[in-house]
């Protein structure tokens, strides 16, 4: 990073700051897109107010009878209203806060969602400097109530929420943010002054990120004012900066934050860059001024060049001022005497620089105003659009402007620059101290490409606010040209997971879009996240679950899948007779002999395995890691060899050899039926031809034997109204007609190196753990190919061995997850997925995987996303923040003249809250 021209402040710092976030709750906007819609049509806010809503507000029929009283004001939308559960209050604490520090706590999260960083896990402290208005809540609203001072005390009353002091403290507590916090009270120049105190800490690396803005409230709510001469307010509520019958400005409401970093680390991490600030300056008149409320050409124009001296720039390239511009008669003319000292110097041509002021549109915010200017200035920027300035006709006569290089900007105009756009923004606040700005466009930044299947993750404190949340998401991808993967990346990496989420796959932003909006189908999924974490279970499918292409889309796109198995590949080539890449992955004239062939064990599990192994390896890789394995028959290889049993060569021989094997035996068959191991053992008897293979599910099992057997077995049942399918497979597995192989499979096993598990692996053998000597034993081996099956006591014992069990089916097809979801304990404690399409189902398989990994997101298993794009350069992106659920919390005022004279007592442990989603 580099210093920049360090001007005529003694040891004073400059570094260009990236504005990487915007909030705002203006009078008709409650985004900064709303307030930029507002600014380019020229709306004025101001609302026009009815006798019968001015009486409900307070005002006495006096004043509504007097012709200088004004019947309007610029409001802000539910002042009364705040997500105090959001933010971890009570309802209590929630009313007894004042609406100035409720509405920026509310801010502040929107500008931080709205940069894409999520606190919890920002890389930095995050500082905040701010200010707000008067706090009139406390006075008007709660010690005028004898009651509630009684019982809370006025201490507990301006600490709980009701003083300047306490607005940034109260975000960092809350947000958990642990840089500089500083109140900042400048009058009107507040929240601008906030933004150069913010850029300077930045600058001297007090902190990361820094959130600068302010806020203010007018009291009474909902009421109009009086006009008097020789005081600032407009005698018809319109504010006419620059004009010639510029009367006095009209206060308003409102909550303006931006979010600031270091320009260098803005585009390290990929921030999405509004602005950048290029420098700030501040200073106070003193007393060179006719009296302490007037303003000062020395003072403003000392500021303003001081600014420039910052930046190193020529005044000549700044084409855009907003000002000030209160439109009083004399503060006007004196701010344009001050901006053409400065701005005006080296014989700049008139009408070269346009001006400005918000004011005209949302009236003066008082501690708000510089943050309002400041937000205004960037979205110009960003449109490369100066909006007009309301009510102007001609000048003030005492401006002299057509001596200046400036004009004011009357309408929308096109921002035409042959340099960089760079604008000065100007705050003045009462009492004499000035700030000046001097803000340039963003750097044009891009991202790299991305796999082509996205998955996108969103999540709310409650359902309502989730569903409410995927609307906002759906209408955001109706007109977003942000890419999807930039998109993706920022809904995962740059909020908060809270406990009610979501998630969908798609290639476009359209296909996702249309899933958002129907939500109620098999494309989103709800998931609510449990209090523990997630401990994720491997399941590995036996023979059977194979299909021709099963992960092909993977194996297209998806490196890690392709380098494991063209892996697998190169060690089927050592081994095997056949070529295993034109049974995975056949082209369309060889699909149908490549499924007849996959129906061959010798080529089926070797194939399997291949596939399996792949996928576990790509789960890995995306942050999936089991804290155990359980397969079914065969599958149990796939789990040993992942557990490190044995290398993946003799995972590849030990299958091969078993599919050879299988096809020396006589042709047998297999039979699924719905009954208990028990009754099923009861009608075919012990040490008979059939045997039961497997026990699957509590009323689940698989019966093995000769073809004929098996065929009156299936005949006898179906006339029983017992529930049985023939499971398409030619050799009677786990039963008495493997052993004439089973010596031929122990001599081959006592060739391969067996160690001992790295990882817990369930037996089939046993339904329990599986121990170190029977891993290294060729018998345990050779039993495991002969006995049966026992899946459902492995899952007991999975599902009885951690509070929150997840079973994750890993390779094609759900047989498996199907089984699982038969388990009592899997539909109260537990959830299972499966990870690769079903043979007969026509989805992308990445779509599958990435929706069982948002699946996987949703309830705890895991919690870190961005793996997703790791080797990507991916940017942040605005999108759509958090929805709150505001209801009223409000204390009316009460008849009590305003006192501090209560000062009851609750007791200590009453005195705080803690926001209960913290870290």
């Amino acid at each position: 990073m580099s210093e920049q021209n360090s001007g005529d402040g003694e040891g004073e710092v400059g570094l260009d700051i990236a504005v990487v976030g915007l909030a705002c709750r203006f009078p008709d906007a409650q985004t900064p897109d709303a307030f930029w819609n507002n600014l380019r049509t020229g709306h004025e806010s101001l609302k026009e107010l009815d006798d019968e809503q001015l009486r409900a507000a307070g005002v006495s029929d006096a004043e509504l009878s007097d012709p200088d009283y004004v019947k309007a004001s610029m409001s802000l939308q539910d002042l009364k209203c705040f997500d105090a559960e959001f933010f971890g209050f009570s309802p209590r604490e929630a009313a007894i806060m004042d609406p100035q520090h409720r509405i920026f706590l509310e801010t502040c999260w929107e500008a931080l969602e709205n940069a894409g960083h999520n606190p919890d896990v920002f890389d930095g402290p995050i500082g905040v400097f701010a200010g707000s208005g008067h706090n009139a809540y406390l006075p008007y609203n709660l010690l005028s109530n004898p009651e509630l001072l009684e019982d809370i005390g006025f201490f507990l009353l301006r600490h709980t929420g009701n003083d300047k002091d306490f607005l940034t403290t109260r975000v960092s507590y809350c947000l958990n943010l642990q840089g500089p916090s500083i109140a900042v009270q400048t009058a009107c120049s507040t929240s601008l002054v906030a933004v150069h105190l913010a850029a300077q800490s930045l600058a001297r690396f007090e902190c990361d990120m820094a959130m600068a803005g302010g806020v203010t409230i007018e009291y009474p709510i909902g009421q109009g004012y009086l006009f008097k001469d020789n005081e600032i307010l407009s005698p018809d509520g319109h504010c006419r900066p620059f004009d010639d019958n510029a009367n006095g400005t009209v206060f308003g409401n409102g909550s303006g934050v931006v979010a600031l970093r270091r320009l260098e680390d803005a585009l390290d991490s990929g921030d999405k860059i509004h602005a950048v600030i290029r420098s700030s300056a501040v200073n106070n008149d003193g007393i060179g001024k006719v009296s302490y409320l007037a303003p000062s050409v020395e003072g403003q124009s000392a500021a303003v060049e001081e600014a420039l001296g910052m930046a190193d720039i020529d005044p000549a390239s700044v084409s855009y001022i907003e000002c000030h511009g209160t439109a009083t008669k004399m503060g006007d003319p004196i701010e344009v005497e001050a901006l053409n000292q400065a701005y005006g110097q080296g014989g700049r041509q008139a009408g070269t620089c346009a001006l400005g002021s918000v004011k005209s549109n949302i009236g003066h915010l008082d501690t708000a105003a510089g943050a309002a200017s400041l937000i205004k200035v960037i979205q110009s920027l960003k449109n490369q659009q100066i909006p007009p300035t309301l009510h102007f006709q001609s000048p003030n006569a005492a401006m002299n402007i057509e001596q200046t290089p400036f004009f004011v900007n009357a309408q929308l105009q096109e921002w035409h620059s042959e340099g960089p756009r760079r604008a000065g923004v100007s705050s003045l606040g009462v009492g004499g101290t000035n700030a000046h700005v001097i803000v340039e466009q963003a750097p044009v930044q891009s991202s790299s490409e991305s796999r082509q299947q996205q998955l996108l993750v969103l999540s709310a404190r409650s359902q309502s606010a989730l569903r409410n949340l995927c609307a906002n998401y759906a209408e955001h991808l109706q007109h977003s040209r942000q890419p999807l993967a930039d998109i993706s990346y920022t809904a995962s990496a740059g909020r908060k997971a809270f406990t009610y989420r979501c998630c969908v796959a798609g290639s476009t932003k359209n296909e996702i879009q249309e899933a958002l909006q129907a939500l109620d189908t098999d494309k989103v999924f709800f998931e609510q996240a449990p209090e523990t974490a997630a401990d994720i279970a491997f399941m590995f499918a036996g023979g059977g679950a194979q299909y021709p292409n099963m992960g092909f889309d993977l194996y297209q796109q998806e490196p890690v899948y392709r380098d494991v198995i063209d892996q697998c590949l190169e060690v089927a080539d050592q081994l095997l007779d056949f070529d295993l890449v034109q049974l995975l992955f056949p082209d369309a004239s060889q699909r149908k002999s490549a499924t007849a062939e996959l129906e061959r064990p010798s080529r089926a599990l070797p194939a399997l395995l291949s596939s399996q192994y792949a996928q576990a390896r790509l789960w890995e890789s995306l942050g999936v890691n089991a804290k155990a394995y359980i397969g079914h028959s065969m599958g149990e290889y796939t789990a040993a060899c992942l557990a490190g049993v044995f290398s993946l060569n003799d995972a590849m021989a030990i299958v091969a050899k078993r599919g050879k094997l299988f096809e020396q035996l006589e042709v047998g068959s297999m039979l699924s039926v719905m009954l208990p191991e028990q009754i099923l053992l009861d009608k075919i008897g012990s040490g008979g031809e059939i045997s039961i293979a497997a026990v699957n599910g509590p009323e689940l099992c698989v019966a093995s034997g000769p073809e004929a057997a098996i065929d009156n077995l299936n005949s006898i049942l179906t006339k029983e109204d017992v529930a049985c399918q023939r499971i398409h497979i030619s050799v009677a597995a786990h039963s008495t007609m493997v052993e004439p192989v089973l010596e031929e499979f122990r001599q081959f096993l006592q060739t391969v190196d067996f160690q001992k598990p790295t990882l817990p692996v369930v037996s089939n053998l046993t339904g329990d753990w599986l121990t170190d000597e029977q891993a290294c034993s060729p018998d345990y081996w050779v039993q495991h190919l002969r006995q049966t099956v026992r899946f459902y006591d492995g899952l007991d014992l999975l599902l009885t061995s951690s509070e929150h069990q997840v079973l994750l089916e890993v390779g094609p097809g759900n047989t498996l997850t199907s089984a699982a979801r038969q388990h009592p304990k899997v539909a109260k404690e537990s959830l299972t997925f499966s990870s690769m399409r079903h043979a007969k189902q026509s989805r992308d398989d990445r779509a599958v995987m990435l929706t069982t990994l948002g699946r996987l997101w949703g309830c705890g298993a895991i919690d870190d996303l961005s793996v997703l794009h790791a080797g990507e350069k991916r940017l942040r992106v605005e999108l759509p923040t958090y929805p709150f659920e505001r209801q009223a919390h409000w204390i009316e005022p009460g008849s009590l003249t305003p006192t501090a004279s209560k000062t009851a007592r609750q007791p200590v442990d009453h005195w705080c809250y803690e926001p209960d989603w913290r870290p």
